[in-house]
């Protein structure tokens, strides 16, 4: 009898063995998952923004005039697709958005217009703090080509 006994409390040490291991590379994943999603969601707004600033590079940003004014520019284009990204709740405050060039004047048909994002992305599980840091930034961009003239001084 006294054997069983210890069977027992050895099956119930390896398995909280176990379980410790298999909970601490669950929540890792965890907090990839969160980073890959997170990192969707700025490419996907750095894309739409590009595009936008593709259709429409006379507006930029919303100093370029009365019909750039929010949301019809690309940097408000930008930062309300990362606002309204379904699943992913990121701050919007946290980004950084720089669209190349900037200046409608520099911006004729077929110049490629550049939409870098960076977000800072807070870890929230310790061992992955503890591999990363408490803070991972994430960058993306898309490019896409001027559909349009920016300025009238285009050929």
């Amino acid at each position: 009898m006294g054997t069983m006994g210890r069977g027992r409390g050895q099956s119930l040490v390896e398995f909280a063995l176990a379980a410790t291991v298999l909970l601490i590379l669950l929540t890792g994943v965890l907090d990839l998952g969160r980073m890959y999603m997170a990192w969707v969601a700025i490419q996907d707004a750095a894309g739409e923004g590009a595009l936008y600033a593709a259709m429409n590079p006379r507006c930029i940003s919303a100093a370029n005039g009365p019909d750039c004014q929010t949301p019809n520019n690309a940097y408000d284009r930008t930062f309300i697709a990362i606002r309204s990204t379904p699943g992913t709740p990121l701050d919007p405050y946290r980004v950084t958005i720089v669209i190349t060039p900037n200046d409608p004047g520099q911006i004729c048909f077929g110049t490629p217009i550049t939409v870098s994002t960076r977000y800072s992305f807070t870890m929230i599980t310790p061992v992955m703090q503890a591999m990363f840091g408490p803070e991972v930034a994430l960058r993306a961009y898309a490019v896409q080509r001027a559909l349009n003239n920016g300025s009238s001084g285009c050929p």
